[in-house]
């Protein structure tokens, strides 16, 4: 489970909400107090939350799924990237393509596009063959799909779940989830509507060191379910091969047990 403490999130400045006349009355269930203008978040709520969306995101990833990390604005950009590869999962950083879930095919088509620029890139026959000015073209329209879509070039199916920095910025993606049925986490501030997320988890969204305790905790709850999966593959493995064995053993068993009657009804034969 995420082992976040109390104190870490105060240190990190988890508990800064927005301004008082920016908030969303629906976080009301969230926010501690006022002061000095500004909301500040529970911080006992966020711990529970944090390990319910924890628990939920663990068994998603045992279960050999993908969770999707999408952060598009530029403090969380680095922290997020660098936690998604990581733990091998797909995300997108740079901006949010609409239909990237809800019209999942063009976006394959897009990806293989971007895979064959690659290949033609790689290959210097070709390459020579090009003007400079269509190598140029063909170059920069690569580089702008795989910063858009780098992040999601190994995605062959949709993913089952979403990791979001801010709701608010990244609606377009909570909607597409919501109407696939997809469970989205999100860190979810005080000017932020928790009711289109499946785990909230409220907290600050702006700052950089709050943005990377909570992705961080939920990348290691990431790893635990990956590494759980691993263990259960490894187990049913075993179990297998001990199954297979012992089915070996009880035949080679029923053969020998077999061989003495018949030995002894040639033996009668014989007289």
């Amino acid at each position: 489970m995420a082992q976040v403490e109390y104190k870490d999130l105060l240190d990190a400045g988890v508990h800064f909400g927005h301004l008082t006349r920016k908030w969303d009355p629906r976080m009301a269930p969230y926010i501690f107090m006022e002061k000095n203008g500004i909301h500040i978040i529970d911080l006992n709520k966020t711990l529970a939350s944090l390990d319910e969306a924890s628990a939920a995101i663990k068994g998603i990833v045992r279960s050999g799924r993908k969770v999707m990390f999408v952060a598009t604005k530029k403090q969380a950009q680095e922290i997020v990237t660098e936690e998604a590869r990581r733990l091998k999962m797909p995300y997108v950083t740079d901006r949010w393509l609409g239909g990237m879930l809800t019209n999942f095919a063009t976006i394959r088509k897009s990806l293989k596009k971007m895979q064959s620029m690659e290949k033609m890139l790689k290959d210097e026959s070709t390459v020579s063959n090009l003007a400079k000015r269509e190598r140029l073209t063909i170059t920069r329209e690569k580089d702008k799909l795989e910063r858009v879509l780098g992040g999601v070039a190994d995605l062959t199916r949709l993913p089952a779940a979403l990791f979001i920095v801010d709701v608010k910025r990244e609606h377009i993606a909570v909607a597409e989830a919501k109407r696939l049925g997809i469970p989205v986490f999100a860190i979810c501030d005080t000017n932020s509507n928790p009711d289109v997320v499946d785990f909230p988890i409220p907290g600050n969204d702006d700052a950089y060191k709050s943005i990377r305790l909570i992705t961080l905790a939920i990348g290691r709850s990431i790893e635990e379910g990956l590494t759980e999966r691993k263990q259960d593959k490894d187990d049913q493995r075993l179990q297998e091969e001990e199954e297979a064995k012992r089915a070996e053993d009880t035949g080679v068993a029923s053969v020998t047990a077999d061989t003495p009657s018949l030995a002894a009804e040639g033996d009668n034969n014989d007289q």
